[in-house]
């Protein structure tokens, strides 16, 4: 079991879309992952000051996010941070999926969100970026 925090962004023009999120995706997605910190962001300036900084582990961005939706602004993360850290784009539409993937985004969340499949999602998409346990 992990004991280590994990730092999610969350961005949202919108106040409830973010709370609907972390909600959803709760402060630990799953037994075998630590404790979450949530850093709420409302503004492009904000995502890519916290994610040039480092730290983030994992980012959510709202698909319908204005002016600048969270497709677009993955993408942009993608091709311009080396390493960039996972990146979950939450959609209203399912059939809206095939866009998270042009985007280049790591996985998709469909609004309503179901909290048992947000928090999977975000787990999967943790694990499956986690560096390898190195003993000895």
């Amino acid at each position: 079991m992990s004991t280590q925090t994990t730092k999610i962004l969350v961005f949202s023009h919108r106040p409830e879309v973010r709370e609907t999120i972390i909600t959803a995706v709760g402060r630990r997605p799953a037994p075998d992952l630590g404790r979450v910190e949530y850093v709420e962001v409302g503004g492009i300036a904000d995502v890519l000051y916290e994610m040039d900084n480092g730290g983030v582990d994992l980012a959510i961005l709202d698909g319908e996010a204005q002016p600048t939706g969270g497709m677009g602004l993955c993408r942009q993360l993608k091709d311009e941070i080396t390493d960039c850290p996972p990146i979950v784009v939450a959609v209203r539409r399912k059939d809206d999926r095939w866009l998270a993937t042009w985007s280049q985004a790591d996985a998709v969340l469909v609004h309503p969100l179901d909290p048992l499949a947000a928090a999977e999602t975000v787990a999967e998409v943790l694990r499956s970026t986690a560096l390898p346990v190195v003993r000895g």
